[in-house]
C-alpha cells in the first residue's frame, strides 16, 4: 500500500480523474450504459487520437459523439458524408474577392476542435484522401498554403458495418490513422427499458441536459502529464510483442504497423491516467489491444470464411503471450 500511495502522490491526477467522472455523469444523464465506449472516447481524446465508432443504426453513435463534444468547451463541427461529397466540401475552397481582387480561402467544416463525421464510409476515395493529412499531421495544405489546426483536434467518425449500398471501404492508410475502433452493440434488456423510461419522461432536448466540464487549456495540461505516467520496460516489450505477433500469426494476412505500437503505448498511458493511476498495468494494455488492433489487421480468407472476427483473433493472440510480472 505504501508503494500505491507513493505512486498516487508522484503525479497529481486528481483534477483529471474528477473531470472524467463529471463527464461520465453528464453523458450518463442521456446515454444509458455504454460505459466502455465512453471510457475509450475519453482515453482517445486524452491520448490525442481519432476514433472510429461502428454500430448498426440507432445505437447512439452520433448522439454519444455530440454529448462528448458538448461536455468539452471546444469548437465542434459535423459533416455528413455522402457519395457526391467533394474534397473542397470538407477542407474548404478558395473564393475570388471582387473588392481585393484576390483569392481568399474559405475554411471548411474540418477546421474545428472536435469534428464529427457521420457515416464516413459513404464518401468515395478522393474525399477520404482529403482527410489523410489533417488526421495525421493536424494541418491542411490548399493551393500551397498550410493551415495548422488548433489543439485539441479529434476526428470522431461513425459507420454502419452492415449496410453495403452506397458505401466505400475505408483505405487501410486511413484506418491506421484511427487510434481506436469502438464497436457499439445493442443495449441489454434492462438498459433498453431504462431508455424507454427516460424518454417517456423527457420534456426537453437531450443536449441541453449536458453541461461543459473541461476546456482546451485543461485538456492540454492533462495531456502534458502523460509523459510522467510510468510504464515499465517489460510492458514496452509486451506491447511490442503483441504487435509483432500480428505480423506472424497464421490467421492474419496483414499485420499491424509500428503506429499500432505507439497507439497502444499512448492509449495505455491515457487509460491509466483517467483511472487516477500514474502507472500502466498489463491489464490496461490487454483491455485496449482489441480496440487498437482490430481495424489495423486483415484476416486471411480462410479465417474470414470460418466467420471469425478481427477482435476474436486479437484476443486469442494476446492470450498466448506471457504477461510480464
Amino acid at each position: 500500500m505504501e508503494n500505491q500511495e507513493t505512486f498516487e502522490n508522484r503525479v497529481d491526477l486528481s483534477g483529471l480523474k474528477e473531470g472524467v467522472e463529471r463527464i461520465r455523469t453528464e453523458i450518463g444523464k442521456v446515454i444509458v450504459g455504454q460505459q466502455k465506449m465512453v471510457d475509450l472516447i475519453l482515453t482517445a481524446i486524452l491520448a490525442d487520437g481519432h476514433i472510429l465508432l461502428e454500430g448498426v443504426p440507432g445505437v447512439a453513435k452520433t448522439l454519444a459523439s455530440k454529448l462528448v463534444a458538448k461536455s468539452i468547451s471546444v469548437d465542434f463541427s459535423r459533416l455528413q458524408f455522402t457519395p457526391d461529397l467533394m474534397p473542397s466540401d470538407v477542407l474548404g475552397t478558395s473564393i475570388f474577392n471582387m473588392k481585393s481582387s484576390k483569392f481568399e480561402f474559405k475554411k471548411g467544416p474540418v477546421f474545428s476542435n472536435i469534428v464529427l463525421i457521420d457515416e464516413i464510409n459513404r464518401a468515395p476515395a478522393k474525399t477520404q484522401a482529403a482527410l489523410f493529412e489533417v488526421m495525421e499531421e493536424r494541418q491542411v495544405t490548399v493551393d500551397g498554403q498550410t493551415y495548422t489546426m488548433e489543439a485539441p483536434y479529434i476526428v470522431l467518425a461513425t459507420q454502419n458495418p452492415i449496410e453495403q449500398e452506397g458505401t466505400y471501404r475505408l483505405p487501410e492508410a486511413q484506418l491506421d490513422r484511427f487510434l481506436f475502433k469502438i464497436e457499439i452493440d445493442y443495449p441489454g434488456l434492462d438498459d433498453e427499458t431504462e431508455i424507454l423510461l427516460r424518454q417517456s419522461r423527457r420534456k426537453e432536448d437531450q443536449l441541453t441536459e449536458v453541461s461543459e466540464v473541461l476546456n482546451a487549456k485543461e485538456i492540454k495540461k492533462y495531456r502534458d502529464l502523460l509523459t510522467d505516467i510510468i510504464i515499465d520496460e517489460k510492458l514496452l516489450r509486451y506491447i511490442a510483442e503483441i504487435v509483432h505477433q500480428t505480423r506472424h500469426d497464421q490467421s492474419i494476412y496483414l499485420g499491424a504497423s509500428p503506429r499500432a505500437s505507439l497507439a497502444l503505448l499512448n492509449g495505455s498511458r491515457a487509460f491509466a491516467a483517467i483511472q487516477g493511476r500514474d502507472f500502466v498495468t498489463p491489464d490496461d494494455i490487454k483491455f485496449l489491444a482489441p480496440s487498437v488492433l482490430k481495424h489495423r489487421i486483415l484476416l486471411t480468407p480462410e479465417k474470414e470464411m470460418e466467420g471469425a472476427s478481427a477482435e476474436e483473433v486479437v484476443n486469442q493472440l494476446v492470450a498466448k503471450i506471457e504477461v510480464p510480472r
